[in-house]
């Protein structure tokens, strides 16, 4: 039922909440909201009652903003004002799809409000509804067909739809409107004309591209920009010595821009005096003492001839500077300085290194320590060498070495932390903070700590905290729909729009999707029990002294939960407060506090594997060319016993790496229709199973460090039974393939305990069906 139309008074009043509104004062919105309804004849009007739970709702007064907004629009469903309204309501809590449906409503009752047609495009640009975003602006275009916003929100629709050939008429149409003269630099003129440019090389029209830019050149602020865009396209189009020039005359303005360098080879043809430079290249930065070499040439190392020409001419540098101090024995000129050599070893066991030979390059960089053993590179280097031959201990002891030269060194610091987590030492206090700074490396490395070490409930913490930020920093978008076209920002908007798209393709979310999904496998597979009943069968057998010393340990262990859970509570409550601080100081809208991530809660969820598809949806979307993305798929797919999508995963995991260990097991898992491995499908047949599983024969392939710790790891855990024979004899074989690797060298009394905890963490992938 409609309401009764305001009279002069209260109409007046209302106006006044809507600027109050504005104007973000709200007690003030609320005292004119009070003034109407106290009113016994305006006292159910629908639009002031859902314009009272939009102010409450800015207060922080959530659940009162809903009771108000709804009864309003029960009272007058016909009104605009409250459809509008309760799409303002639901676009606070980010439910996008319902704010769309709330803003057609109103739309349908009043299509020309252009403040409504506003709103709706923003949100249609958000969710990537394109098509109805390109109808929603054309219908702006039509009702204000003066305003630059107009103009340019209707081409850019067109733009991400990618029909260039009508978002080029619509800029151009635009373009001419602006009346500048061709003799004055006007910012957001040139921004348009580089946008209208940007346009033009992803339609391939790159004859057009160029003379478009070479015709306003001068009218362009970004002088930089023009020459790039000169190179590039003068390479697309072949002329390969005007563009040599081009990206010559950048080099000269930035030396250190990689970019420039990439055309400059592209524009050059081939040299064949590859030896003779590199030899010149590398004795200058040798004499100098250039650190980073190595990372310059590394792009070379996929040809191996250009690889065997290096080494060849650094150990025959090391030879010579051994013995002469100089670059070749065959030489007369002066000598080179001692630091020469340390920096030859320091290339070298790079280089040795990145080829898997890690002895050598222990070798070269001991050697080197033994002469400089005051230069941090050298202990990262060695740190960096034990970390690939999988000795994470040995590799954290020799960074945390490297921190101690130099401990106000932030990257030595990051690296230091971020190794002492793969070893799984002691965190820090200040996780909190690295939480509010989003600093996603910490927490990534956390998760996969946590994990290692059994505490799931922290791990999927740190995993769901890496989700938070991903979603904070998609819905921090919203604010640059406007603000980009007001200020003309165009190339960066539309930048920003496809990173956006494609964000969860990022490492961090990577890693903190794939242990989610590893601890909700195995949460599925061996769900927590409750510690409390657990505890009282098994006391029912023991004898009274045992249940004593029980009793007394699990007080202890209360006392110290309960003083822990003191010390969280305490941190909640100062980080609650200044959060609160904070939201006062902004008065801005506010979708209320979220839902506390509770490592206790976390851990013991009723349906994982739900949970665990919530990871993988992003990473079958836009990682699907990593073949984890499918296996870990298959996973979850193969406990829900859903056949076509276990088809589906391992077809196009088949399709990336065929010879993928894990992708074997997943093969043997489906071809068996959910069936158990050899050795549970036949106990007889163990030796036979074993044998399989630990061949490292010639005919194997693929015989790397990861792979076969987790051959190792599966005999030890109990996958084939009682083995320990058979165990100490793998162990033995992969030590002599791997010396430096600690999971295989002969294990102490501490060792063992460490290698029990880090096995029964392990997510089994019954690796038995590697090799059957």
């Amino acid at each position: 039922m409609p309401s009764v139309p305001l009279p002069p008074k209260e109409s007046n009043l209302f106006k006044r909440i809507l600027k109050c509104y504005e104007q973000k004062q709200y007690k003030n919105g609320l005292k004119f909201c009070k003034m109407i309804l106290s009113n016994p004849k305006f006292a159910e009007h629908g639009e002031t009652l859902a314009m009272k739970g939009l102010t409450l709702n800015c207060l922080g007064k959530k659940e009162e903003a809903y009771e108000f907004v709804r009864k309003g629009l029960r009272n007058d469903v016909k009104s605009h004002v409250c459809w509008h309204v309760y799409g303002l309501l639901q676009r606070s809590d980010k439910k996008y799809d319902e704010a769309i449906k709330c803003y057609r409503n109103a739309l349908k009752l009043d299509k020309d409000n252009l403040q409504i047609l506003r709103d709706l495009s923003l949100l249609q640009i958000q969710m990537r509804d394109l098509e109805g975003y390109r109808e929603t602006r054309y219908q702006l275009l039509q009702l204000r067909p003066t305003q630059r916003a107009s103009w340019i929100g209707y081409a850019i629709a067109y733009h991400l739809l990618k029909d260039y050939d009508m978002a080029l008429k619509l800029l151009e149409e635009f373009r001419k409107t602006q009346q500048v003269p061709p003799n004055k630099i006007d910012y957001e003129y040139s921004e348009l004309i580089l946008y209208q440019n940007q346009v033009m090389r992803e339609a391939d029209l790159f004859q057009e591209s160029l003379e478009h830019i070479e015709t306003y050149e001068k009218q362009i602020c970004d002088k930089l920009i023009v020459e790039e865009i000169k190179g590039e396209m003068l390479l697309k189009l072949g002329r390969l010595k005007e563009a040599g020039e081009v990206y010559k005359e950048l080099i000269e303005r930035n030396a250190e821009n990689w970019y420039y360098y990439e055309g400059l080879e592209k524009a050059l043809q081939p040299s064949e005096k590859f030896r003779e430079l590199t030899d010149k290249f590398l004795r200058v930065n040798f004499s100098k003492g250039c650190p980073p070499l190595f990372t310059t040439l590394k792009s070379l190392y996929y040809n191996p001839e250009k690889v065997s020409t290096i080494q060849e001419l650094v150990t025959g540098y090391e030879a010579s500077l051994k013995t002469c101090n100089l670059f070749s024995t065959c030489e007369n000129g002066e000598k080179e300085p001692p630091t020469t050599l340390l920096w030859v070893r320091y290339f070298l066991a790079q280089h040795f290194d990145k080829l898997g030979q890690c002895s050598l390059a222990l070798d070269y960089i001991n050697a080197a320590i033994a002469s400089t053993p005051t230069l941090i590179e050298l202990f990262y280097l060695k740190a960096k060498i034990y970390k690939h031959v999988g000795n994470i201990k040995e590799a954290a002891k020799w960074m945390d070495e490297a921190q101690s030269l130099d401990t106000a060194d932030r990257f030595i610091n990051s690296k230091c932390a971020k190794y002492m987590l793969r070893a799984n030492m002691e965190g820090t206090s200040a996780m909190e903070n690295l939480n509010e700074m989003q600093c996603m490396w910490f927490q990534t490395e956390c998760a996969a700590a946590y994990q290692r070490l059994g505490k799931y409930g922290d791990a999927l913490k740190k995993c769901h905290e890496v989700e938070r930020h991903f979603f904070e920093i998609t819905d921090d978008q919203f604010d640059f729909h406007t603000y980009c076209m007001r200020k003309m920002t165009l190339r960066a908007y539309v930048d920003l729009l496809r990173l956006e798209d494609v964000l969860r393709k990022h490492a961090f979310y990577f890693k903190a999707a794939r242990s989610a999904i590893e601890i909700y496998l195995k949460l599925h597979d061996n769900p927590l029990t409750n510690e409390s009943k657990e505890q009282e069968v098994n006391s029912e057998n023991l004898s009274a002294k045992e249940l004593k010393k029980m009793l007394s340990k699990q007080r202890r262990a209360q006392k110290k939960a309960k003083l822990e859970e003191e010390r969280k509570h305490a941190e909640r409550e100062r980080q609650q407060k200044n959060q609160k601080k904070k939201r006062d100081e902004e008065e801005e809208e506010t979708s209320g506090p979220r839902e506390e991530l509770v490592p206790e809660k976390l851990e013991r969820v009723e349906n994982p594997l739900e949970e665990a598809i919530k990871f993988l949806i992003p990473l079958k979307n836009l990682i699907g060319d990593d073949i984890e993305t499918h296996l870990l798929a298959f996973e979850i797919y193969f406990r829900k016993g859903k056949f076509l999508l276990m088809l589906q995963s391992v077809k196009r995991a088949f399709a990336i790496n065929r010879n993928n260990p894990w992708l074997h097991e997943c093969l043997i898992k489906f071809s068996k229709a959910g069936a158990k491995m050899m050795y549970f499908l036949d106990k007889s047949r163990q030796e036979k199973a074993i044998a399989v599983a630990t061949r490292l024969d010639k005919n194997m392939r693929d015989k790397n460090v990861k792979t076969l710790t987790k051959v190792f790891e599966a005999l030890l855990d109990g996958s084939f039974g009682s083995c320990h024979a058979q165990c100490e004899e793998y162990q033995a074989a992969c030590h002599k393939l791997f010396p430096f690797t600690s999971a295989f060298m002969p294990a102490t009394n501490e060792d063992n305990s460490s290698i029990a905890s880090v096995n029964h963490t392990a997510i089994n992938h019954d690796l038995l069906s590697n090799e059957i």
